[in-house]
């Protein structure tokens, strides 16, 4: 399939909690990522924006009944720029867990300005 975006990884959040996890849980975060990169229309089921957030997005995996969060922003209209995952427990997003994204954002476009 063609690509219509690419995924970037900034510095080794996303790498860190990839790793950790089991090969049915990379399995499933593959496909997910594999979706971003080629649909046109990505199902909200799979990636949305965080409300009252700084245009930050989640991607959402769920394997073996755990729900996992990815979270990145758009560097640019094909860009897609992954921060930091970590494994939901709670209904809610924990506000800890975006305000780290947050932070890490800020993070990856201060170095990019240089």
């Amino acid at each position: 399939m063609e690509k219509i975006r690419v995924i970037k990884l900034f510095k080794s959040y996303f790498k860190d909690f990839y790793i950790m996890q089991t090969d049915s849980v990379r399995t499933k975060i593959n496909y997910v990522l594999r979706l971003i990169e080629t649909q046109r229309v990505i199902p909200a089921k799979f990636f949305r924006i965080i409300e009252n957030s700084d245009e930050l997005y989640e991607i959402r995996v769920e394997s073996g009944g755990n729900i996992f969060r990815i979270f990145c922003c758009f560097d640019g209209g094909a860009l897609v720029v992954l921060f930091h995952g970590f494994q939901k427990k709670s209904q809610k997003t924990p506000k800890n867990q975006i305000k780290r994204a947050e932070a890490i954002k800020k993070e990856y476009f201060k170095e990019k300005k240089g």
